[in-house]
């Protein structure tokens, strides 16, 4: 790929092109904080349900490193939305996977139960 500003970049009007790679940029360092602490609390509680965590939060962190790629050029949009869909399908899976591997609350209410 040639591109390697934001601002060349044929898709992405250049008025906004600070404020698309602001956002990209705080979504990795936000991601990313919050994939350095799932790590430190898989560590600490070495389950499978903080294991399913961290991984979903390390593929967040891949998520926004693939929109700052395409931002700069690097990745074609056509690839960007593949990777980028099939993390969203992965995260809905390892997050339900998480609620299901939970079990049931043991407080014997339900959606269908009235406990007013």
């Amino acid at each position: 790929m040639e591109h390697t500003s934001p601002f060349d970049v044929g898709w992405l009007d250049p008025q906004l092109a600070p404020v698309l790679l602001a956002v990209i940029v705080l979504a990795v360092a936000g991601t990313t904080i919050l994939f350095c602490c799932g790590v430190v609390a898989y560590s600490r509680r070495r389950s499978l349900r903080y294991l399913l965590i961290t991984v979903v939060l390390g593929l967040l962190v891949a998520r926004s490193v693939t929109g700052l790629c395409t931002v700069f050029g690097l990745l074609p949009m056509t690839v960007h939305h593949l990777v980028e869909h099939s993390f969203d399908f992965a995260i809905a899976v390892l997050v339900l996977y998480a609620v299901y591997r939970s079990g049931p609350s043991g407080n014997g209410a339900s959606l269908g139960s009235r406990s007013d």
